[in-house]
């Protein structure tokens, strides 16, 4: 490793801990010739996984473009960097986890509009614009009802009965 202000290789590991639910390792760094402190992650190198997109072309997939189209979603929100980390860190655990070489980007969107309101509202609403490419007010519309509805409580609510005891 070499240190990115004077490129020297004297470097000491100042700090160490975990990152990304347990997926990759923070480390701070320290150059002992010009003292510049630097970070740098460790993840485990996994096998290339495929995206068949939309139109059938097929790319390989990317953490980083994962990342960036969520810190785009969740611009101007509460959401950490720590906590996208830790977001995408279960998304890749999720596909890796399948074993299948190939993944449509259809099911990567699917999973993150399913995970991603329990992280932050607004963030999946802007998701949600770009991945069903809203063309009006009405895509907002329908994709915040259906918010709604989805956090509705599954069990029958009382009609307002109220039983009398004594």
């Amino acid at each position: 490793m070499k240190c990115s202000n004077c490129g020297a290789t004297d470097i000491k590991v100042v700090e160490s801990r975990d990152v990304a639910d347990g997926e990759a390792i923070r480390r701070r760094r320290e150059c002992l010739k010009c003292g510049y402190r630097f970070t740098t992650y460790e993840r485990l190198e996994r096998p290339n996984l495929t995206v068949i997109k939309r139109d059938s072309t097929r790319q390989l997939f990317s953490r980083d473009k994962l990342l960036a189209g969520l810190q785009h979603a969740s611009e101007k929100t509460p959401v950490t960097a720590m906590q996208l980390e830790s977001f995408v860190a279960r998304i890749e655990r999720e596909l890796y986890g399948r074993g299948e070489p190939e993944v449509s980007s259809t099911d990567i969107g699917e999973l993150v509009m399913r995970e991603l309101p329990a992280l932050n509202e607004v963030a999946y609403v802007r998701f949600a614009s770009v991945y069903r490419k809203f063309r009006d007010i009405g895509g907002f519309e329908r994709e915040l009802t259906r918010m709604r509805q989805a956090k509705q409580p599954t069990t029958p609510k009382s009609r307002g009965k109220t039983k009398k005891t004594g």
